[in-house]
């Protein structure tokens, strides 16, 4: 298998590298540590590693190293598609090389090998359905997966730590492959007929998503793609990404993992932020039916932070500048459909926004980050449905973590235990300063 032949031929020159490093520089002191880190969500500590992808605060992300915008220029794309083959992203956030268009297909080729789903998970869902939300639904499905495990059934039979990342891959691809099916039937389940929806062969991995969920328009698989894409990784200390890590550093199976990485997502600070972004388009789109005027949508923009409220979509922690993730989804807008309502909104917001939050003086970064814009591509296309959107985000988000989460295992990464204190040891600690 491509995947596997080009991590194995790195794995030997990386374990030395890992461990060269521990032995000769373990001790060396990278970053301070202090009581508002400790006591404030463990911000800006830098304690965990991830090669698959950085975010500069002045650049965004970088998967691999490469920045959105070449990522999205070199990787491969169908003939005739503005946006590159997912499973050719996946082959680099696995092998750290740029793909050529067969090796981009060849991960695609994995995909449909693997893609059938069990009869269980349907059923499981099924029952489920009545009461549950979208994104229980997933996380429920991703775990309902975990009885096929090969890394659980290779564990018990005995195998060599070396070893431990191999069935970790077959996993990964697994449940990578079932994941569009899963949601899209899901989408099915709660907003349409219910029935299980049938890929299209002749399809890559984004577009059959496109097409089992029922949009008609040819484009969105170019928007299904991008979205994928975006959302796959943003380095490994944000909820969705660190609890997988977490979860799969004791060794349990990434079918474990993910599904408790997919909780943290389904969480109002992480994965809800774009249906909130929406809902906020909306209400301005409703108070002044239609596209406001600059100066109205400044006084209104005034307004909402006067009252105590925020304007969602707007800061990062990590970002100092405008989310690339954002530009790239907002110049694909103006490209397909410029005159669209909402995305002219966005774009009126963009301009007035930052000026506003500036002059407020309390946002260290007034700029967009990636939410402000997805969820308006999702309602021109008739994806409508706000508590779906989380759901997209997780089939993307799996992409990034469970190639973390070979790697961790190639490298034989140690289980997470970080060291609490308590708050009398750093009351005494800064006493004694």
């Amino acid at each position: 298998m491509i995947l596997r032949d080009k991590i194995s031929a790195q794995l030997p020159e990386w374990r030395e590298r890992v461990k060269t490093l521990l032995k000769e520089h373990g001790e060396t002191v990278i970053d301070r540590v202090t009581i508002s880190q400790v006591y404030g969500g463990m911000r800006d500590i830098k304690g965990l590693v991830s090669d698959i992808s950085y975010v500069d605060p002045a650049e965004g992300i970088r998967l691999r190293g490469y920045s959105i915008p070449e990522a999205l220029k070199l990787l491969p794309r169908p003939e005739g598609g503005d946006m590159p083959y997912v499973g050719g992203l996946y082959y680099l956030l696995l092998v750290g090389e740029t793909p050529n268009p067969e090796q981009a297909l060849a991960v695609e080729d994995e995909w449909k090998a693997r893609s059938v789903v069990p009869q269980h998970v349907f059923d499981m869902l099924r029952a489920l359905a009545p009461q549950a939300h979208p994104m229980q639904l997933l996380s429920q499905a991703v775990l309902a997966l975990q009885s096929s495990s090969v890394f659980a059934r290779r564990y018990e039979e005995g195998m060599k730590k070396d070893e431990y990342w191999l069935p970790m891959l077959e996993d990964s691809l697994n449940l990578t492959a079932k994941l569009p099916g899963i949601a899209a039937f899901i989408y099915s389940l709660k907003y349409r007929n219910g029935i299980v929806p049938h890929p299209d062969p002749e399809r890559d991995w984004a577009a059959n998503f496109a097409h089992m969920i029922g949009v008609k328009d040819k484009t969105y698989e170019d928007v299904a793609r991008l979205y994928f894409i975006l959302h796959s990784d943003h380095e490994s200390g944000n909820v969705s990404a660190h609890v997988t890590h977490l979860v799969a550093s004791s060794l349990s199976d990434i079918y474990y993992a993910f599904s408790a990485g997919l909780n943290g997502l389904a969480g109002p600070l992480h994965g809800l932020a774009n249906q909130e972004c929406l809902g906020w388009l909306l209400d301005v789109h409703k108070k002044f039916g239609g596209v406001p005027s600059r100066e109205e949508l400044y006084k209104f923009a005034w307004d909402t932070l006067d009252s105590g409220k925020v304007i969602p979509g707007y800061g990062h922690a990590v970002l100092r500048v405008p989310d690339p993730r954002f530009t790239a989804q907002m110049e694909y807008a103006r490209k397909h459909f410029p005159q669209d309502e909402l995305v002219r909104l966005a774009d009126l917001v963009f301009d007035v926004v930052p000026q506003v939050l500036k002059e407020q003086g309390k946002a260290k970064n007034p700029a967009p980050n990636v939410d402000a814009i997805s969820g308006a591509l999702q309602y021109h296309y008739g994806v409508r449905e706000f508590d779906f959107y989380t759901v997209l985000f997780g089939v993307g988000r799996a992409l990034g973590v469970t190639a973390n989460a070979v790697w961790a295992r190639a490298l034989g990464q140690p289980i997470e235990r970080p060291k609490s204190l308590t708050t009398k040891m750093l009351e005494e600690a800064a006493k004694g300063q």
